[in-house]
């Protein structure tokens, strides 16, 4: 008590001040209709701000929840869009075919989302560690692509819950690669440096290849699909040797920002890998 008694003591001379102020502001606030309806904008600006405020920090700490529901649609849409593919194909069979003959219509590819645990682009072999293994649907060698759809790398190791890829930005990592307009095939692979940029190697000469243009997988591998867009041409140049160039592109997905994936599994690269690790027959047996 006697404490509380000496600060009053030593600060009623503050304390009256403030609540003079109070009463004087409150007396001219509401002395006219002006300063009244002055009063209410400003109550109703600091209102606004706050509750914009605080609606930027909950929409901030949902955009990983949201991020993540984006790309399980995306991997859903992407299904669909494939069956609607095969269908169509089949049907376009089935319509060139005797009555009678089954038609097989299967998903040459599937889509599942995951997340991105841990990412790595400042080695000379970089790896991304996934949510998903096994007991998701994950196999070694299925492609991986950023939510838009690019390029991004392979799976290379699997366990029950989780999957390591192995990235674009991982210098013992080549992908076939080709020109989307011009055709001409080469290879893609990244040399260490800017995680932004990546070599495309062994163009051909006669190749119409300009600043800007797309480069895709050429599908020959049986992980990623064709198509799919790995960068853009930043320069090209002519070897010495005048047989080939040597472009440098800008890589579509940024690989420092990855959070989300889609993880891409091609149902007939089991078949066709059988078929090519089986010996051919010698010239005699084919006969």
């Amino acid at each position: 008590m006697h404490k509380l008694i000496y600060f009053i003591r030593k600060t009623y001379v503050a304390i009256i001040f403030v609540v003079l102020e109070i009463v004087a502001l409150r007396c001219y606030a509401y002395s006219t209709p002006y300063t009244q309806s002055r009063l209410l904008a400003g109550s109703n600006a600091v209102v606004r701000y706050v509750y914009s405020s605080l609606h930027g920090v909950r929409h901030f700490f949902s955009l990983r929840s949201e991020n993540i529901r984006l790309t399980e649609r995306i991997a859903e849409l992407e299904n669909r869009l494939d069956a609607v593919g095969e269908y169509e194909a089949a049907m376009r069979e089935e319509m060139g075919a005797s009555e009678g003959v089954a038609v097989s219509i299967a998903h040459k590819y599937e889509y599942l989302p995951a997340r991105v645990m841990s990412n790595s682009i400042n080695h000379p072999q970089n790896y991304i560690t996934l949510d998903k293994g096994f007991n998701q649907g994950v196999a070694i060698n299925m492609a991986v692509l950023s939510p838009e759809g690019y390029a991004v790398g392979t799976i290379v190791n699997c366990s029950e819950n989780f999957s390591i890829a192995r990235s674009l930005l991982n210098t013992s990592f080549r992908v076939s690669a080709r020109l989307a307009e011009d055709g001409s095939i080469g290879s893609v692979h990244w040399n260490g440096g800017d995680s932004q940029l990546a070599d495309f190697d062994d163009v051909t000469k006669y190749a119409k290849i300009a600043e800007g243009d797309v480069v895709v997988a050429a599908g020959f591998s049986h992980y990623f699909p064709s198509d799919v867009i790995i960068g853009k041409v930043e320069r090209a140049t002519l070897r010495e040797n005048a047989t080939t160039y040597d472009c440098r592109i800008r890589l579509a997905a940024d690989m420092s920002r990855l959070s989300n994936v889609l993880l891409v599994k091609n149902n007939s690269a089991g078949e066709a890998q059988s078929l090519e690790e089986q010996p051919l027959p010698s010239a005699d047996e084919s006969k």
